[in-house]
């Protein structure tokens, strides 16, 4: 309910309280008249609130979303100004709750399935390499089996398949805490950007599906989770090659453009994208740029203000190798800081956070053709993989096996 809307309720009440019929008038009295009538219009004003905040929750929570109840409850608050009590509750929420520094695990999370080593494919007598990402150096020793080690997601796809996954342990003060890792060839994979119910929160002509198109399940390999809404990474956003949000330079932004290809950049274009780009999100400043991380990564909040950078939680992020291979990583209990050293790690150049917390940290790899065997990358994602076959909340990646890497 808006601001108008309590007004004409105020106004109404004003009406209806004018036009009781007039009381005998009485001597001009010091009593307590005048208290009594402040009381009375602070307690107006109180219901008033009220019933307009009520108004407003009602129409929240009765609206069309995928997202549970609890964490729409707690979205409103945030958004109608207990921004702050709700970041001190959830403070104190991952403070009680975060892990103990050392222990250890025996076993590192199954991932992918396995495959034999790459070997060369040939097309009309032209032997062709197939990338392949190297295995990941472990970053705490000693290493645990199959540590670092990439595994495809599907058969079928040969020995080098376009999509890879693998796990590391990459905080050495919390060793039993685990990052998961996938690796996109982008030359045999196309990614699409796709707006979901609620956000961006930008006027559109459409939102379009909100979720992976049937017509072109046959061919989806993975989808994965966008960055912040665009209310707290103050980012832009361009879809369609239209620019809804006005971009700013200097942020990370994934950007996929008209011929194909996607990139990972500090944005220096202005507020509208150039006409060859398809896609633009941004979210942040980068968190990893030539290899290296970004010298502000322990200052906190901006990576993270409903948490602050202190507190190990759920995070995601997506970097870009020399190559031009997209790096997506994901785990429980990291800080902005060890994200991005396992992006590193993994091979990245550039690299962007995206969302946070366990409700919003999404990877899902599909095992079949026609998006079936949806699998989570870690299976303590808290999201159903079935995620994005649906109409979603918040918008989301999909990444497309090409016509021309078919098997």
């Amino acid at each position: 309910m808006s601001a108008v809307v309590g007004c004409r309720i105020f106004a109404q009440m004003a009406t209806i309280v004018s036009a009781r019929p007039a009381q005998p008038s009485a001597p001009p009295s010091r009593g307590p008249g005048l208290p009594n009538r402040v009381r009375r219009v602070a307690v107006i004003a109180s219901l008033i609130v009220v019933v307009v905040a009520m108004a407003s929750y009602i129409d929240s929570m009765t609206g069309r979303s995928n997202t549970a109840l609890g964490v729409r409850s707690v979205e409103w608050l945030r958004d109608n100004g207990a921004a702050s009590i709700v970041a001190q509750v959830e403070t104190w929420y991952y403070e009680l709750n975060a892990p103990a520094k050392g222990g250890h695990i025996k076993a590192l999370p199954k991932v992918g399935v396995a495959v034999t080593p790459a070997a060369p494919a040939v097309h009309h007598h032209v032997t062709v390499v197939l990338a392949r990402p190297a295995p990941v150096a472990p970053m705490i020793h000693p290493a645990l089996p199959g540590e670092g080690v990439w595994h495809a997601t599907r058969t079928g796809l040969g020995a080098s398949p376009p999509l890879m996954v693998t796990t590391l342990r990459n905080e050495p003060l919390y060793p039993q805490e685990v990052v998961a890792l996938a690796w996109i060839d982008t030359k045999r994979t196309q990614t699409l950007l796709y707006t979901g119910l609620l956000e961006p929160a930008v006027a559109l002509p459409t939102r379009g599906p909100m979720e992976v198109p049937s017509g072109r399940r046959d061919h989806l390999l993975a989808t994965f989770n966008s960055g912040f809404k665009l209310a707290d990474s103050r980012g832009g956003y361009t879809i369609h090659g239209h620019t809804y949000a006005p971009l700013v330079n200097g942020l990370g932004t994934i950007v996929g453009y008209r011929n194909g290809t996607v990139n990972i950049v500090p944005w220096s274009h202005g507020r509208l994208a150039p006409s060859d780009v398809l896609f633009a999100r941004q979210n942040l400043p980068l968190i990893v740029d030539h290899g290296q991380p970004n010298p502000t990564l322990n200052t906190g909040a901006q990576w993270g203000a409903t948490v602050g950078n202190a507190i190990l939680v759920w995070r995601s992020g997506i970097g870009i190798d020399k190559h031009g291979n997209l790096i997506y990583a994901a785990g429980n209990d990291q800080t902005v800081m060890s994200l991005a050293a396992a992006l590193i790690r993994a091979g990245a150049v550039r690299a962007m956070e995206l969302d946070i917390n366990s409700y919003w940290v999404s990877f899902i790899s599909y095992g079949g053709w026609g998006a079936l065997q949806p699998l989570n990358l870690l299976s303590t994602m808290n999201r159903s993989a079935l995620r994005y076959l649906t109409p979603d909340d918040r918008d989301f990646f999909a990444v497309y096996l090409r016509q021309h890497a078919l098997p």
